[in-house]
């Protein structure tokens, strides 16, 4: 009787830990992303800014400019789930990065002392975007090994956890970059 009861507070404790080992996983994962959506927020308020100085300048560049425009109306959208947000920060990425090698065509718009600074900033919350999805990322591999490694696997299915996406380039992005083209004018 005593050692049966002992085997059960022991099996009590493994379940418990394995519960409180998830729901910590869980919740680091979204502590993060939470922080990745802080960086998110910055540059999508320095968006129109961006988009405004240049708009004057960049003509044959419409489009783009009307792209990010759309993509930072959808992106602002409390009703975003991760996946949605990861997708549209993509890009949104990608679209900056056509924008700022666009902008290397307009020697005038280059000279601009508020493009300078708007460039400067945003390449500040690039680089504080990077470090978010990098410990996203590190958190999001945590838990999706949690929830598919035995014996928390079982606890996870348990509790209907499914996996997350990782932040991760486009296939755009994977590109070479052409030097040819950046320094012709």
């Amino acid at each position: 009787m005593i050692s049966s009861a002992i085997i059960l507070i022991i099996l009590i404790l493994i379940l418990v830990y394995l519960y409180n080992t998830l729901i910590n996983k869980k919740n680091q994962v979204e502590n993060i992303f939470a922080s990745v959506d802080v960086q998110l927020k910055k540059r999508y308020d320095l968006l129109p800014n961006l988009v405004a100085s240049v708009n004057k300048y960049m003509d044959h560049e419409k489009t783009i400019l009307e792209k990010i425009t759309q993509l930072r109306t959808k992106a602002i959208n409390p009703n975003l789930n991760d996946d949605e947000k990861i997708k549209l920060d993509n890009q949104i990425s990608s679209a900056l990065g056509s924008i700022l090698v666009a902008v290397e065509n307009y020697p005038n718009l280059r000279a601009n002392e508020n493009l300078l600074n708007l460039q400067q900033s945003l390449n500040e919350i690039e680089e504080q975007i990077s470090a978010s999805r990098r410990a996203y990322n590190q958190a999001v591999t945590d838990y999706n090994n949690a929830i598919e490694m035995i014996p928390t696997n079982i606890m996870a299915k348990a509790m209907n956890y499914k996996r997350k996406e990782v932040f991760s380039i486009d296939e755009k992005s994977r590109e070479n970059i052409d030097i040819n083209k950046l320094f012709s004018n």
